[in-house]
């Protein structure tokens, strides 16, 4: 997330909110109250519904259908009346995929990131999230073989070949289980940097089988599994 956060109080005005949009380079700005709690956000599209609402003084469009609320949006001069609210907000220990989801679900090409007593302490942007892509290989196969092969899975080293080329991975060996295969499929994913994963990869077990439990059910009648 970026720290340094331009934001607008309510009694800011709809041409200082246009400026700022301008001058930094933005696509919205939160709407804080005294205390740097989000109330809201405006975006370039809740000013352009000021505009799109204004009637043609030419007379060749009808004029526009709103809501009652869009009307009230579309005739405010002050962030107070222009804001969506109550502001979407993310936490600071959200992964990726979280905040990625989220905006993706609302069309949002910024979040504001809250503390525990919801104050505002950064925004994170959609390029932000899509800067995790830019980690070498290299960062990539190191973190995947420390932290997912040795200190999650405990896998022996040579259990387990990681191959890196343009953020895909491709796992090679042998595991033991094949329990750990969807685990292990997962945890590479979840790596920052990962655009997909491959594997070729023996299970020596198939413990999925070997290891069958009874289904939860009421049902007192003894299981006899299938195979």
């Amino acid at each position: 997330m970026t720290s340094a956060v331009v934001h607008v109080r309510p009694d800011t005005s709809f041409k200082e909110i246009a400026r700022l949009l301008a001058e930094h380079d933005i696509t919205s700005v939160p709407v804080l109250d005294d205390q740097d709690r989000p109330l809201g956000v405006v975006s370039e599209a809740d000013l352009l519904r000021h505009e799109a609402a204004v009637e043609d003084p030419a007379g060749l469009l009808t004029p526009p259908s709103l809501s009652d609320r869009d009307v009230a949006r579309s005739r405010a001069t002050t962030a107070q009346g222009l804001m969506s609210s109550p502001a979407v907000c993310a936490r600071p220990e959200w992964t990726v995929v979280e905040a990625a989801r989220l905006m993706d679900q609302r069309s949002f090409k910024r979040l504001v990131v809250v503390d525990e007593a919801e104050r505002l302490i950064g925004v994170v942007s959609r390029s932000d999230l899509l800067r995790v892509f830019l980690r070498h290989d290299s960062a990539i196969r190191e973190e995947i073989r420390r932290e997912v092969l040795e200190h999650t899975l405990y896998l022996a080293p040579y259990a387990v070949q990681v191959e890196v080329v343009d953020g895909v991975v491709t796992l090679r060996g042998e595991l033991e289980r094949r329990s750990l295969l969807p685990i292990l499929l997962r945890l590479c994913q979840s790596v920052d940097g990962v655009v997909a994963v491959h594997d070729h990869l023996r299970c020596v077990v198939d413990d999925h089988k070997a290891g069958l439990e009874p289904p939860q059910t009421t049902d007192t009648r003894p299981f006899s599994p299938r195979f």
